[in-house]
């Protein structure tokens, strides 16, 4: 970035892809990181940071073997130490695992294709900070789902759009949008189930769209990103069809986004380019109309390869968590 700050590097022993901050404040600063191998088995391994030390701790018991390599992890959304310590994580099925002490336990595996011992792929998921019960996940085969995770039966299942659809998230209670192959972004409300609103078409037409993230601080946006595009799309949903504005210093494809908690004033996004930018959003798009038109981020960082994911902490809220090949990273802002 342009200043200099702490960076803090774990290595695993496999490459990452996903990974999840907890938000139990019993628990400190805790992670899941999980693996992208081409083989069945896959791992999820827990790791602990130290903010005073700088130093990472793992405990050989709580490495989670997984079919697969998860497409999404997520602690259970809240921070009540009351509430039992779960971790959701997606691939060929939505599973649930209680998380002990000295030990992991699945707790459920959640089919919603009762016909047949197999499902659809899972490409991605969003548990409800505002509503524990409802986890929605999206399939390749053009659903999504939204479960009620204590009955551990499916609430709703929805055909959402006309092709696969790669990510979703939740914008309120009983709302969520979602993204898919066939290049939209479209908002469901569940009180009204036979219908959606498409608030953004990708251009070129049917071009995917793969990433987005409703803003959980700041409801009225949205960011998304599309297959081997080099913009962050961000939409105020008073304001459909129209993006509010669109972010365009990377340099190679965009891989992932996550807005800061709390405020939701900023957002990081990180890409092939090897570079986490972040972003000021609110009140941006005012000062780049009355510039050149282009947003300039407030603060960069260069890793060492592509970067796949980031994840901005829940707890520590000056720490944004970023992967690429086989180490996590955790960027002090």
């Amino acid at each position: 970035m342009d200043k200099k700050v702490g960076v803090y590097t774990y290595v695993a022993q496999w490459p990452i892809y996903s990974l999840a901050w907890s938000m139990r404040l019993d628990k400190g600063s805790r992670l899941a990181v999980g693996s992208s191998l081409e083989d069945y088995t896959n791992k999820v391994e827990l790791l602990h940071f130290n903010p005073d030390s700088g130093d990472f701790s793992t405990d050989s018991r709580l490495v989670l073997h997984h079919p697969y390599a998860p497409s999404h992890l997520m602690f259970f959304p809240s921070d009540d130490t009351s509430h039992p310590d779960l971790l959701a994580t997606s691939g060929d099925f939505l599973r649930l695992w209680h998380l002990h002490p000295d030990r992991v336990d699945l707790k459920s595996l959640l089919n919603s294709n009762k016909a047949s011992e197999f499902n659809s792929p899972i490409t991605s998921f969003d548990w409800a900070p505002f509503d524990l019960r409802r986890v929605a996940a999206s399939s390749v085969d053009t659903t999504c789902t939204v479960w009620d995770v204590e009955t551990e039966a499916v609430d709703t299942q929805l055909v959402a759009h006309d092709k696969e659809v790669y990510d979703i998230s939740w914008g309120g209670v009983g709302v969520f949008a979602s993204v898919s192959g066939d290049g939209s972004v479209r908002v469901f409300d569940l009180r009204d189930k036979e219908r959606s609103t498409i608030i953004y078409e990708n251009v070129p037409p049917e071009t995917p769209l793969l990433r987005l993230e409703w803003n959980k601080s700041d409801p009225r946006f949205i960011a998304a990103v599309g297959m081997d595009s080099e913009k962050v799309v961000v939409l105020d949903i008073r304001f459909p069809t129209t993006p509010l504005m669109e972010l365009r210093r990377h340099r190679g494809s965009v891989n992932a986004v996550s807005w800061a908690p709390q405020f939701g004033r900023q957002l990081c996004s990180v890409g092939d380019d090897y570079r986490a930018l972040i972003w000021e959003v609110v009140g941006a798009g005012l000062r780049a109309e009355a510039g050149d038109g282009e947003v300039e981020p407030v603060m960069w960082y260069g890793a060492a390869s592509e970067i796949n994911q980031v994840r901005w902490s829940p707890v520590e809220l000056d720490l944004i968590a970023i992967a690429f090949s086989n180490k996590l990273q955790l960027l002090r802002v």
